[in-house]
């Protein structure tokens, strides 16, 4: 058997248990009241607060394939030279129809409160999205290690405006803080997209000091996503959450609540990716036209 379909065989299902274990832990084993924080500030099982609790465990659990699938491609790509693994979509469509039916399955038929079905539509959209992030890092650390290292480098560039962006929007939801007033809630969004910005220009020298591989807009952007999306939500609930009980953090520590808001930061994220990509395309052209000037 091709040893791509014999590792698709093993991905696929290994993957839907791990997502689905853990849904099956949070919405039936678990104390809802812990992992969802019912009552925490007054807090309702399907508030806007509580809801968003629900579609970001599906991120939280895309963080942890991220994590294993990134570490077992890695360590049989450094074991068997010539392996390769299935492409990442083809992994993903394989998992969709276990998902499909194993989420609505768990949390609209266990335990209590069961979740309506806008809820777990929400739940799975979530998961399916951020399970595609978690597995195009596959590939790369199999084959391409150390150019996945600094595609994450270059990552930690757009986290500021994906999830730092939103700022602007806080002097509207009524907080106190004079961070979340004007000017300074102005400066608290734009200084970090600004610093990011500056931290992809100077990824951009060492990467022309190191001749390493330039990585287009939708590597780049992707990767954005895949940290700020994906992996923070499971470092928060790893590190950010009391070892006595972990809880699922609300989607307003990532997300914006205002849809506009959102595709803002979306917009400019993918405007640095992009001029950035752009950047470092003629910058490495202007490299391979110097070198052969100065051969002799």
């Amino acid at each position: 058997m091709n040893r791509k379909i014999t590792a698709l065989l093993l991905y696929a299902p290994s993957i839907s248990f791990i997502i689905l274990a853990l849904f099956y832990y949070w919405f039936a084993i678990a104390d809802r009241y812990a992992v969802f924080l019912y009552e925490h500030l007054g807090a309702t099982p399907f508030d806007e607060a509580t809801s968003s609790r629900y579609w970001m465990a599906g991120l939280v659990a895309c963080g942890f394939v991220l994590v294993g699938y990134t570490s077992v491609n890695w360590l049989l790509g450094r074991l068997a030279t010539e392996y390769r693994p299935p492409a990442w979509w083809l992994v993903w469509a394989c998992c969709v129809p276990s998902l499909l039916i194993g989420i609505p399955a768990i949390t609209m038929n266990l335990s209590w409160p069961t979740l309506p079905l806008p809820n777990t539509l929400t739940s799975v959209a979530a998961t399916l999205a951020g399970l595609a992030l978690a597995l195009m890092s596959g590939a790369w650390a199999a084959r391409r290690p150390w150019d996945l290292a600094w595609l994450a480098l270059d990552g930690l560039g757009l986290l500021p405006a994906l999830t730092m962006l939103r700022a602007v929007e806080l002097a509207d939801r009524g907080l106190s803080s004079p961070l979340t007033h004007p000017p300074l809630v102005y400066l608290v969004a734009a200084v970090p997209t600004l610093a990011g910005a500056a931290w992809l220009i100077v990824m951009t020298g060492l990467r022309v000091w190191r001749r390493t591989p330039m990585p287009g807009t939708g590597a780049l952007f992707a990767a954005g996503l895949a940290l700020s999306y994906v992996l923070m939500p499971l470092a928060h609930y790893i590190l950010a959450t009391p070892p006595e009980y972990k809880y699922i953090t609300t989607a307003s520590n990532f997300f914006a609540f205002d849809v506009a808001i959102q595709l803002l930061a979306f917009s400019v994220a993918a405007a640095l990716a992009f001029g950035i990509a752009g950047l470092r395309q003629r910058v490495h052209s202007a490299s391979i036209i110097t070198s052969l000037e100065v051969k002799p």
